[in-house]
């Protein structure tokens, strides 16, 4: 598999991007500390507003501080039990203050509704390697599934993705029925100068599971470390088995920047699709990527 960067384009006024999702005409990015979803057009990258989230003093920085920032790393698009299209919001869970989430539908006249994720968050570590601290940096919805992928970095046994029913999951989240049953698959992922990927994005199109995988010079879950490269692979289910492409330039140069999250705008062949991908410098600065995704 191959990834080629076709552009790359700043996003001012967008802090640390750490998820995409496009749906339709709209591409909707959030940032791990952004009291607000983020508007685009997806083919032109203009800003078409935002949603807000949540009270921040409005006197404070653009940035929300670390130690309470929600760190929304996390985002999928789908149908509320209710019907109501939208986006699902989640928090990393790598500290109590970022057990939270919301549910924001498309309809942009409809408001955001905080969620308490802590009871779903509870049901996961008990699968995680020992010593592992729960970090969620991605999630995709299928028809039936909701999948979350766990980030560990520093180490190449706990590249996890954890597979859930989505309407019971949905359920739980609201506070009526049962815990949903979780089902861990571990991943192995590409390294770069001995440093383990760890899952970053992901998202399904044309019936396949896309993700993004990003490298960093650290081993702690909260503390960013230099960036290495990063990945785009495509996931199989069933086989547990992933392909990954480094993502470079047209030259062969390799990307050294952070993808934190990645949505296909569109399928070019039958294993050829365009992906915009965004990513965080890990100093406030967001970017958006084109690039080419080839299937050999």
């Amino acid at each position: 598999m191959t990834a080629t960067i076709l552009s790359e384009t700043a996003m001012p006024g967008l802090p640390s991007a750490s998820g995409i999702e496009i749906v339709g005409p709209t591409a909707y990015v959030i940032g791990d500390d952004s009291a607000s979803l983020h508007v685009l057009d997806a083919a032109t990258l203009a800003p078409l507003g935002r949603r807000r989230l949540f009270d921040a003093p409005a006197s404070g920085p653009a940035r929300l501080p670390k130690a309470t920032k929600p760190d929304l790393e996390c985002m999928a698009a789908l149908r509320w039990p209710d019907g109501r299209a939208g986006l699902l919001l989640l928090g990393s869970g790598s500290l109590p203050t970022r057990a939270r989430g919301w549910f924001v539908p498309t309809d942009a006249a409809a408001a955001p509704e905080e969620l308490n994720l802590a009871p779903l968050y509870a049901l996961l570590p008990p699968h995680l390697p020992p010593g592992a601290a729960l970090n969620l940096e991605a999630a995709a919805t299928s028809a039936t599934e909701l999948l979350l992928f766990q980030r560990t970095v520093g180490r190449a046994d706990a590249a996890l993705l954890f597979r859930l029913p989505l309407a019971a999951a949905l359920r739980f989240v609201r506070g009526g029925g049962p815990a949903p049953a979780v089902q861990p698959l571990r991943f192995e992922l590409p390294e770069i100068n001995g440093r383990s990927a760890g899952f970053s994005g992901a998202t399904f199109a044309d019936g396949l599971l896309f993700v993004s995988a990003s490298v960093e010079d650290t081993a702690d879950a909260v503390l960013d470390g230099a960036v290495l490269g990063s990945f785009v692979g495509l996931v199989d289910l069933e086989t547990q088995q992933a392909a990954f492409g480094l993502l470079a330039w047209r030259d062969g140069r390799a990307y050294r920047g952070k993808v934190e999250g990645l949505a296909v705008r569109r399928a070019v062949g039958r294993r050829h699709w365009e992906v915009l991908l965004v990513t965080d410098d890990d100093a406030g600065g967001s970017t958006a990527v084109v690039a080419e995704i080839n299937r050999e």
